[in-house]
């Protein structure tokens, strides 16, 4: 597939250098483009010069930025977003406090649904919001393969999406509807909190089944 990754952090590294491991055809857009063009030199892929010219041409379009950027890169890809499948990898967190975060949002405004609002020709499933970057493909856990919890309102663009989890060594809990975006950002900061007081990063979920 061609995907389009937004964001040139961590995440983005990530996510898109896995996802050049895996095959797809890859493309970095990001506010700096010179570190956009670094990135595809480094890790396989080409470079845009904006968001929307990444998400021209893609078939998946992968939000990997902070939350407070996502309204104004949305706002620039909604004529090339329709149709396509947008994984929204964010999380609306508050660092002006320091850690640990806030999460931004109640029921009915989380980070996902208010994407999807903003791009309502488009499919967007939440997912890779609930583990860090470094986790994100392939991790080795002495407890087994984690499981990733994704949701969206478009049943085949889940599917998709499952696709890429288990290629990338994840189980797969689709909890539903874009609405349930609120519990997926919340869960983000369980994982967080975890993480500071035990001072281990190295965690994933895994939803245990009989």
């Amino acid at each position: 597939m061609k995907i389009a990754i937004i964001g040139t952090g961590n995440v983005g590294r990530a996510l898109g250098g896995s996802l050049a491991r895996a095959g797809h055809e890859v493309t970095f857009a990001g506010r700096d483009t010179d570190k956009a063009q670094r990135l595809a030199v480094e890790i396989g892929g080409s470079a845009a010069a904006t968001a929307a010219d990444a998400a021209k041409a893609a078939d998946v379009i992968v939000l990997a930025i902070p939350s407070g950027q996502v309204d104004a890169v949305v706002a620039g890809i909604g004529s090339w977003a329709a149709g396509k499948i947008v994984l929204d990898a964010t999380n609306p967190l508050d660092f002006s406090k320091g850690m640990p975060p806030l999460l931004v949002g109640g029921l009915g405004d989380s980070g996902g649904e208010r994407h999807q609002r903003l791009l309502p020709g488009a499919h967007v499933v939440k997912a890779f919001n609930t583990v860090g970057n470094a986790l994100m493909f392939r991790p080795q856990l002495p407890g087994g393969p984690p499981d990733m919890f994704i949701c969206g309102n478009d049943a085949a663009a889940k599917r998709t999406v499952g696709e890429i989890c288990r290629d990338f060594g994840w189980g797969v809990v689709d909890v539903g509807g874009i609405d349930a975006a609120h519990y997926l950002e919340a869960m983000c900061l369980v994982w967080v909190l975890a993480a500071v007081h035990s001072k281990d990063w190295n965690r994933a979920f895994k939803f245990l089944r009989t």
